[in-house]
Parts: structure tokens; C-alpha cells; sequence
């Protein structure tokens, strides 16, 4: 696994219901998180991470996934519906993703 980013921990300041979002999905939260995701691996591999709508679209390289955001199926809590959408758009890439507490890393 290779270091991507570390986590913002200011994102943590925009969930709800201490920031305002009626989104319902922590909109402002998962763009915050996903910001630093944009980046290279110290081998050239861009990796970009973005929302779209409720759509997460992960992509490594020449490798493209999607997770969609799903607040009934998985949990109404944006945290845990953002992991779940992490994973799903990870898998559907074909790379590893791991979150820790402090850092995301990834396995191209």
C-alpha cells in the first residue's frame, strides 16, 4: 500500500448538525475529505476524487470506479456512507483503498 494524502481533520468540522447541510448526505463534508484525494503517487499515477450528485467517481491511472451514496441502504451517517461509497468505487477500479484514522492509502 502507498500513502495517497492525509486525512483533512477539518472536514470533521463540516458535519452535520453543526454545519448546516440539507443535502442530507454531508455534501460539504465528503468534498472536504475527497479535496486531498486529488493527487499523484510518488510513481506518476494521478489519482482523482470526486462527487457528483450522490455519485463518488474514483480514479487511478487509467482505472475508473464509481460508489453511489446511499443513506437507506448503508447508514444515514455521512461518514459511513462515504467509506461505503470509497470501497465500492475502489472495487469497481480494481485497486485497494484503505482509510485509517490519520491517512488514505492505496494499491494501484
Amino acid at each position: 500500500m502507498i500513502k495517497l494524502c492525509d486525512i483533512n481533520q477539518a472536514a470533521k468540522e463540516k458535519l452535520p448538525p453543526e454545519f448546516r447541510d440539507k443535502s442530507g448526505i454531508g455534501v460539504h463534508y465528503v468534498d472536504a475529505f475527497l479535496k486531498p484525494m486529488n493527487a499523484a503517487l510518488p510513481d506518476g499515477t494521478r489519482v482523482a476524487c470526486k462527487r457528483r450528485g450522490l455519485k463518488v467517481n474514483l480514479t487511478v491511472g487509467a482505472k475508473k470506479g464509481s460508489g453511489l451514496m446511499r443513506r437507506l441502504a448503508v447508514s444515514d451517517n455521512p461518514v459511513i456512507m462515504l467509506q461505503a461509497a470509497l470501497a465500492e468505487a475502489a472495487a469497481a477500479a480494481g485497486v485497494q483503498l484503505q482509510v485509517t484514522e490519520t491517512e488514505i492509502l492505496v494499491a494501484p
